[in-house]
């Protein structure tokens, strides 16, 4: 067993408060990481404040987390003390099942073991459940730990550890490349990534977002135009336009009246979770044989693809980096959506 410092909340209205966490000694496959940041994820703060419900309490979130190889086990080959790794939003995964055969852990059938509040009956840890990176130690089997190559610092690289592949997925997946026109709704944590890379791969990027306020640091990341969705005309101007779209936002937006952008064989992509059930008029999809879709961040092995990339292409997060102590405030400004785009803890501050 080791200790390590985290900040973990105790109730859906309480604050982060520093605590010690006892990590599981190390096994033969396993890989300890000293952590130097992790990032805040929305979901985070919807498992924090258990609006999904569910939360197992102390909890620790953190699934973006960003360090270096302190130890490893006996039997480890993946990685060395020193390397640069990450981590995203799964530790583990039964590893035998179709999805997971196929390099899909996060499918996996009985379900993966999540970074944190994810029941795990064997561990020491009060309750019997993963806590997460807003930590300095994380301990992880070697075969969810990928490498950060160089490219990348790892402050800007620990969103992509779940932002980063919610985008990189379903856009590898529906081919978004040359002669593709992909639409990204939404401009925030997520969307921001989702236009880096969409341009990176050489589609035309188009960003549909509420009002033109980030207009400009939408053109400076690969747009090639921007719309106000506010502005009903927008939506009669780019009717059957995209091949691609992918909605990053968790508003309950009128999700009928964006399939009718989508051209002949069009997909949309919902990336985002609104609490609502989303409407569609049969009518829409059969229309111009549009698809409405789901995708559900990446496998290990496509993470890792993601990451080359995006040190390939000098893509990385924009960040605002915080102490630890400021995790509520964070929180707070989220909500609020006053980033521009994601905060990044600063493990060192824990």
């Amino acid at each position: 067993m080791s200790t390590a410092a985290a900040y973990a909340v105790s109730s859906p209205e309480g604050p982060f408060e520093k605590v010690a966490v006892e990590r599981r000694e190390l096994g033969p496959h396993d890989v300890l990481i000293d952590v130097k940041y992790a990032g805040i994820c929305h979901s985070d703060i919807h498992t924090a404040r258990d609006e999904w419900g569910g939360t197992r309490y102390p909890c620790v979130p953190g699934h973006e987390i960003a360090g270096i190889v302190a130890a490893v086990g006996s039997e480890v080959v993946r990685h060395r003390v020193g390397d640069r790794v990450g981590v995203g939003c799964m530790v583990d995964s039964c590893g035998k099942c179709a999805p997971c055969l196929a390099g899909e852990e996060q499918y996996c059938v009985p379900g993966a073991t999540m970074t944190y509040n994810s029941p795990v009956p064997e561990t020491a840890q009060a309750g019997g459940y993963t806590l997460g990176g807003y930590s300095t130690q994380v301990v992880v089997t070697e075969g969810f730990v990928v490498s950060i190559p160089e490219g990348i610092g790892l402050d800007v690289a620990a969103p992509l550890l779940c932002a980063g592949v919610t985008l990189f997925s379903p856009l590898r997946h529906w081919n978004a490349g040359p002669g593709k026109k992909v639409a990204i709704i939404g401009m925030g944590g997520l969307g921001h990534i989702g236009v880096k890379i969409a341009a990176a791969m050489g589609a035309e990027v188009t960003v549909l977002s509420q009002s033109l306020s980030k207009q400009e640091d939408g053109k400076k990341f690969g747009a090639a135009h921007y719309y106000a969705t506010g502005d009903r005309q927008t939506f009669k101007d780019l009717r059957g336009r995209f091949d691609l779209i992918l909605n990053t936002v968790s508003a309950d937006l009128p999700i009928d009246s964006y399939l009718k952008l989508l051209a002949l064989d069009g997909t949309l992509v919902i990336l985002g979770l609104p609490e609502k059930p989303l409407e569609a008029k049969p009518f829409t999809l059969a229309g111009y044989r549009r698809s409405l879709a789901g995708s559900m961040i990446g496998g290990v092995a496509q993470t890792q693809a993601m990451l080359d990339f995006c040190a390939e292409h000098g893509i990385g997060a924009e960040i605002e980096v915080i102490s630890a102590d400021r995790i509520d405030e964070a929180y707070d400004r989220v909500i609020a959506s006053d980033v521009r785009y994601r905060f990044v803890i600063d493990a060192a501050t824990m």
